[in-house]
C-alpha cells in the first residue's frame, strides 16, 4: 500500500461517519498530513454544514497551523468549486496555500465536474486524482448515480423462503424472515432517501414503512398505485413520514424515476411486492439486490419470489435464521 492510499483510505473510513446524516450531499472525508503525521482530519457532518476540507482546517492546532503550507490534503471527493449552501472548498484550499492534494475521485455534480481540480491546479498547488478510486466511488453510489443516471440508485429487498416464495398461499401472513434481520432491514430503511411499495403489498399488509425498529430518519415512502386503489386510511398516509403517492402514467417506472430524480431523491428501496420487483428488474432499473432467505422455512402453494437476472453475489451475511445475499448486475 502506498503512503496516499493509506491516507486516502483514512478519508473513506471519516467520510463514513456522515452516512445517513448528509444526503443528498456526498460522504466525504479529508486528512491533512504534514511529513508523515496528521495534523488535521474531518468530514461532512451534517447536510448543509461544512463540508470535509472545512473540518479538516479548523481541526488543525495553533501550534501546527505554520506547516500547512507544507502539508499534502487527501479528500475522498473532488472539492466543490461553487456556492451552495457553503462557500467553495476548492477557494478554501488555495487560501490555505497548502502544498499538494490528493483526490479520490470526480464529483459528477455539474456545478463541480471538474472546475473544484482546475481551480486547484491554475493555484499551482500539486493535485493527484484517482487514488483508490473505485472504492472512493462505491462510497458515493447513490450520490454518483443520482447524477449521471438522472435517476435515483436502486436497491431491490425481499425475504424468501427456501423454497423461493415470497407469501404463503392465499398470502396468509407468515413472518420468513428473523426478528434480527428485521431490525437490519429498519437500518437498511434510515440509510436511503426513499422506499417504495406496490398497491398490492399495501392492500395486503397496511405497512408503515418507517425506521420503527432502528434510530434513525424515516425514509419518504413512495406507493406506485397505478389503479388508483390505495385506500386513504392505509398507514403510509398517517402523516409520520412524507408519501408519494403515484397513480396513473405517473406510476410507471421511467415516469416514476424522473418524477423521483425532480424531487431530489437519491436513492430508493423497493421491498414488494413481486410485481413491482419484477417489474425494476425486467426494466434493468436496479443497482443493488439485497434477498434475505430462509432455508428453513418451506410454502408450498405459496407466491412466487421474483425471477433473478444475471447478477453478481459481491457479499453474503447470516442473521438469526436468515442468509442474506448481496447482488450487483
Amino acid at each position: 500500500m502506498t503512503t496516499d492510499e493509506l491516507y486516502m483510505h483514512r478519508c473513506l473510513n471519516l467520510a463514513r461517519l456522515g452516512a445517513g446524516r448528509v444526503a443528498p450531499n456526498p460522504m466525504v472525508g479529508a486528512v491533512l498530513v504534514h511529513d508523515n503525521r496528521i495534523i488535521g482530519e474531518g468530514f461532512h457532518e451534517v447536510y448543509g454544514e461544512a463540508h470535509a476540507e472545512v473540518n479538516c482546517f479548523a481541526s488543525v492546532s495553533e501550534a501546527d497551523r505554520p506547516l500547512i503550507t507544507q502539508s499534502v490534503l487527501y479528500v475522498s471527493l473532488e472539492p466543490c468549486a461553487h456556492f451552495g449552501k457553503t462557500p467553495p472548498c476548492a477557494d478554501r484550499i488555495i487560501r490555505e496555500r497548502v502544498q499538494r492534494v490528493v483526490v479520490g475521485c470526480h464529483d459528477p455534480f455539474p456545478a463541480v465536474d471538474g472546475k473544484g481540480i482546475e481551480k486547484i491546479t491554475a493555484a499551482g498547488i500539486d493535485c493527484t486524482v484517482g487514488v483508490l478510486e473505485k472504492e472512493c466511488i462505491d462510497l458515493n453510489k447513490r450520490f454518483i448515480c443520482f447524477h449521471e443516471n438522472k435517476r435515483p440508485y436502486v436497491i431491490l429487498k425481499w425475504a424468501e423462503s427456501g423454497d423461493r416464495k415470497i407469501a404463503a398461499a392465499g398470502k396468509k401472513q407468515t413472518a420468513i424472515s428473523h426478528p434480527l434481520t428485521n431490525r437490519l432491514v429498519h437500518r437498511w430503511r434510515s440509510e436511503e432517501a426513499a422506499i417504495a411499495v406496490g398497491s398490492g403489498t399495501i392492500l395486503t399488509d397496511n405497512p408503515s414503512l418507517t425506521t420503527r425498529l432502528w434510530p434513525g430518519k424515516n425514509p419518504v415512502r413512495v406507493v406506485f398505485d397505478r389503479m388508483d386503489k390505495v385506500p386513504p386510511a392505509a398507514k403510509v398516509f398517517d402523516g409520520e413520514a412524507a408519501t408519494i403517492h403515484l397513480t396513473g402514467q405517473t406510476a410507471t417506472l421511467p415516469q416514476a424515476m424522473r418524477l423521483l430524480h425532480e424531487k431530489g431523491i437519491g436513492s430508493l428501496l423497493v421491498e414488494g411486492g413481486t410485481i413491482l420487483l419484477q417489474a425494476f428488474i425486467d426494466s434493468g432499473l436496479w443497482d443493488e439486490m439485497r434477498i434475505i432467505r430462509n432455508d428453513g422455512l418451506l410454502l408450498p402453494g405459496g407466491y412466487d419470489a421474483p425471477a433473478l437476472p444475471a447478477m453478481i453475489n459481491y457479499k453474503t451475511e447470516s442473521a438469526g435464521t436468515d442468509r442474506i445475499y448481496y447482488y450487483h448486475g
